[in-house]
Formats: C-alpha cells, sequence, structure tokens
C-alpha cells in the first residue's frame, strides 16, 4: 500500500501565527483553496483508492478537492483530528518561548503531565492516528498477496502527519522535532512485507 500523508492547505489562523488544534474548525483561506487545487492536479494521473479526511473543515475542503478529479467520495475519520490542545486554542505562537513541537515535548522530558490542559497527550494523538493505519492496512495489505499499487491519500495536520510517520519508521516521540510539515505537504509511505519506508516527505513543489 502507498499512502499519501498530505497536511491541509492554509487558513486566516495559520497566517496569524495561532495555535490550531483539534477544536479549531477554521476555514481554508484563499492562499490554502490555491494549494488544494494544485495538489489536486499534482495528484491528478495517481492511481487513487481512497481518500481519507480529518472531519476538520480545513482537511475536507482539502480532500474534496482532491477526491473530485478521481470520482471518489472522502471517507472522514475522527482518529484524524488535530491534536486537542485545550486551553491553548487560539494562543499566538510567538507568545512561547519555542517552536509549538519544543514546546510539548519540553513538557513530556520535564515529567509534567503529558496531557495539554484540557487537551490530549501526542501519546493519545499517535494511537488514535494509528489505529487508522491498521484499518487501512487491513483493507489493502502490505503482504505480497495484496495489490501493491494501491494508493490511499489522507488528509488531516501537522502532528497527525507526523505522528503517523515515526510510528511506521519506529521512531519515538521525541523526534517530532527533527521534522517539518509545511502547510500543504505532501509525504509518502510504502508499507510493504518486510515494512514501512518514507520515499517522499514534505513535498511542496507542485
Amino acid at each position: 500500500m502507498k499512502l499519501v500523508l498530505i497536511r491541509h492547505g492554509e487558513t486566516h489562523w495559520n497566517k496569524d501565527g495561532l495555535v490550531q488544534g483539534g477544536e479549531s474548525d477554521i476555514q481554508l483561506n484563499d492562499t490554502g483553496l490555491g494549494q488544494a487545487r494544485k495538489l489536486a492536479a499534482f495528484l491528478e494521473n495517481e492511481s487513487i483508492t481512497a481518500v481519507l479526511s480529518s472531519p476538520l473543515q480545513r482537511a475536507t475542503a482539502t480532500a474534496e478537492v482532491i477526491a473530485s478529479l478521481h470520482q471518489l467520495p472522502i471517507e472522514i475519520d475522527q482518529g484524524l483530528r488535530e491534536l486537542k490542545v485545550g486551553d491553548l486554542e487560539g494562543t499566538s505562537i510567538s507568545k512561547l518561548t519555542t517552536t509549538f513541537s519544543q514546546f510539548l515535548l519540553q513538557r513530556w522530558q520535564d515529567r509534567e503531565t503529558m496531557r495539554l490542559p484540557n487537551g490530549e497527550s501526542l501519546v493519545e494523538l499517535q494511537g488514535r492516528a494509528w489505529e487508522v493505519i491498521e484499518r487501512l492496512l487491513e483493507r489493502y495489505g502490505s503482504s505480497p498477496g495484496h495489490n501493491r499499487t494501491t494508493s490511499v491519500v489522507i488528509v488531516s495536520h501537522y502532528f497527525v502527519t507526523l505522528a503517523i510517520i515515526l510510528k511506521a519508521l519506529g521512531l519515538p516521540l521525541d523526534y517530532l522535532i527533527r521534522f517539518k510539515v509545511d502547510l500543504g505537504g505532501l509525504s509518502v509511505l510504502e508499507f510493504r512485507d518486510y515494512g514501512a519506508r518514507l520515499v517522499t516527505f514534505n513535498d511542496t513543489s507542485y
């Protein structure tokens, strides 16, 4: 199975540098809609079997543009919702002394609660997101007996995308700060009988 992981396009919260978690249902702005259209054109000749999306409209709007070119419905999965950041929702990232990824990991490494106030932890996020991948592997498989040309598109969010990639590669969550996924960034994982490999990461060349 070939898994195409896409981070949604830009919203005005992204542009304004606000923390945008799993409870902020913000629409794409004009730049984000343009990114979605370019992604769709880039994937137009890809043999896509299914398109899955987070329930948040910044992801579903991106997914719908891609799916429409392949005459596919989008499958909404709650497991792909962005990290629930609780009380930090809507906070200006400029108020933090580090990047948001570093902020999360510092809380973890300092042995404070791994769960954000009124939010969730990265471990919880990775657990629910990986359940989505396991269901896809059951449907489309990674063994020689399955169709290796199957491509599945997942449109989700920053932390969901990285959590899936780290889990697939067997890397710890504290590697999160070593990776960065841009808005509209496209990454590809291939699942084979020997495991997963990352063949494309954060491609925005389209």
